[in-house]
């Protein structure tokens, strides 16, 4: 159980029982698994097939945090297989998994606000926590229902609320790089409250949100203008006069790297040009692992020869888009859910970042069949690898590649 369901009066439940876990892994490999995304790993992720050479990523797709989660939520239904069973918003944000767990009975409640969901629970119903964790207030209404909890909230999820906390109750504002409506945000921002409720947060989403806040912290500025700027993401009450004194650095964790370290080291010049020092600045590494290793192994990807980068998961994923990021500064590159989107020869449907919607667009030369590509493949950390596979098998297929061929 999490820090918020401590307290909880209803026994703690362990799902991962040896006899339980051994049925889930052989359902979840059915639902998710790839042996031909695997093979192609443990061949070094390049095929050459005809004049269509594949690159794969060395890393991409399930991170061990989305897997221990998928896996809690399947067990959930085996250790409880009568009883109503619930998940705060979406396990991770990938459509393909959230559509099996409504395939199974869970029923997703509202993330975004506490609605009358929430009083209809009972003590005999279970509540699945997703992996981005959920708001304090949200845990404390299940509490207050007496529901069984399964929490699978990421542990470098958490790693950040001990970070935040710590911030609360030294009296140092969090200063949080994410999305201020993203599920994971909102749970470590209530955590940035503390236990008394009476710390202090504000989010910043881009680098000129960062440097409005500098200048603010180097000779302080329109009062209005700040809280205007930054309404509904900054802790009620928050005054930047009084709030921006001492500071700490905390993340949503699937943030680009190097923009968070970015913004640590303006905010961090902003402290010592007002004070001479960088005694109320405060700072901790808080980007996931398996994001890092991710964008760190696309950076290598794109060094190098590639015609055209796929890159495959839920529109919704915040991990997903930082990969798009990176790679479309470089390389044409496509965003999409899975295999439907690669409609035909001349037509793939995909997500555009800045105009935030699907998008159709002509495929280009990559997949005219007569030429000789080098089409490279990724995945979040939420796409599973039966998506990868199928987009894999629809690019062959239209580009004139027997599907078997992959066999040899």
């Amino acid at each position: 159980m999490s820090d918020a369901s401590a307290d909880t009066k209803r026994p703690r439940v362990n799902v991962r029982r040896p006899d339980v876990m051994e049925l889930v892994a052989a359902e979840v490999a059915v639902h998710f698994h790839s042996s031909i995304v695997e093979n192609l790993r443990d061949r070094g992720g390049r095929v050459t097939l005809g004049n269509t050479t594949l690159l794969l990523a060395e890393q991409f797709g399930f991170c061990y945090g989305v897997e221990r989660a998928i896996d809690l939520a399947y067990a959930s239904r085996r250790v409880f297989p009568d009883q109503r069973i619930f998940l705060i918003g979406e396990i991770i944000h990938n459509p393909d998994v959230n559509l099996h767990l409504r395939e199974m009975g869970i029923v997703s409640l509202p993330w975004q606000e506490l609605g009358g969901e929430y009083d209809d629970l009972t003590a005999d119903d279970v509540v699945i926590v997703p992996a981005f964790g959920a708001p304090t207030g949200f845990m404390r209404k299940v509490e207050e229902a007496g529901c069984y909890v399964v929490d699978t909230t990421c542990g470098d999820v958490m790693k950040v609320w001990r970070r935040v906390r710590g911030y609360a109750r030294d009296g140092v504002t969090s200063i949080i790089h994410g999305k201020a409506q993203h599920e994971e945000t909102r749970a470590t921002a209530s955590r940035a409250l503390g236990e008394d409720g009476k710390g202090q947060y504000l989010i910043v989403l881009t680098l000129a949100d960062v440097d409005f806040v500098c200048a603010y912290i180097r000779g302080g500025g329109d009062r209005a203008e700040f809280l205007k700027r930054f309404a509904g993401s900054m802790s009620p009450g928050f005054e930047p006069d009084l709030h921006l004194k001492a500071v700490g650095v905390a993340n949503q964790t699937t943030m680009l790297k190097s923009e968070t370290e970015e913004i640590q080291r303006r905010i961090r010049q902003a402290v010592l040009d007002r004070d001479g020092d960088t005694a109320a600045f405060h700072f901790f590494d808080t980007i996931c692992g398996a994001t890092q290793e991710r964008q760190d192994a696309l950076f290598d990807m794109l060094k190098k020869p590639m015609d055209v980068l796929l890159v495959v998961g839920g529109y919704n994923s915040s991990n997903t888009a930082h990969l798009v990021e990176i790679a479309e500064a470089e390389i044409p590159t496509f965003f999409i859910r899975g295999a439907s989107c690669i409609r035909s020869l001349e037509e793939i449907a995909h997500y555009d970042l800045h105009r935030r919607e699907e998008v159709v667009s002509r495929g280009g030369e990559w997949l005219d069949p007569r030429r000789p590509v080098t089409i490279g493949i990724t995945a979040g950390a939420s796409c599973p690898n039966n998506l990868i596979e199928d987009t894999i098998l629809k690019v062959l297929e239209l580009r004139g590649v027997p599907a078997d061929a992959l066999a040899g």
